[in-house]
């Protein structure tokens, strides 16, 4: 899992919605997960994986993206990948090291 956009790189407004990529072993994962398909405008859906906005009782939204693992492969990197990867990612729980490894690709 882990945390994509403003909040990731420091730039959060009190605005700002919470992005989250969670990555699952099996495509079947993915469609069990998701409530509805990605919006082409949404940063950690970008490329594989589906995003099911959750509006907290604050009004705080936070956004959760849900891909494979192959949405991480560094070998080539997917062009959207590539993009919310450049736009912040900071790896909240990454027990394989795909999001390190990724990161470590990128930079």
């Amino acid at each position: 899992m882990a945390l994509v956009g403003s909040w990731a790189r420091g730039s959060a407004r009190d605005d700002s919605d919470v992005d989250l990529v969670v990555l699952s072993e099996t495509e079947d994962d993915v469609g069990s997960l998701s409530s509805r398909p990605a919006r082409s405008s949404s940063a950690a859906a970008t490329g594989p994986g589906y995003r099911a906005p959750t509006p907290a009782a604050s009004g705080l939204e936070v956004e959760v993206g849900i891909a494979t693992q192959s949405w991480a492969a560094t070998d080539p990197v997917d062009a959207g990948t590539r993009r919310v990867v450049a736009d912040g990612l900071r790896a909240l729980y990454d027990p394989q090291r795909l999001l390190a490894e990724l990161a470590c690709a990128l930079r």
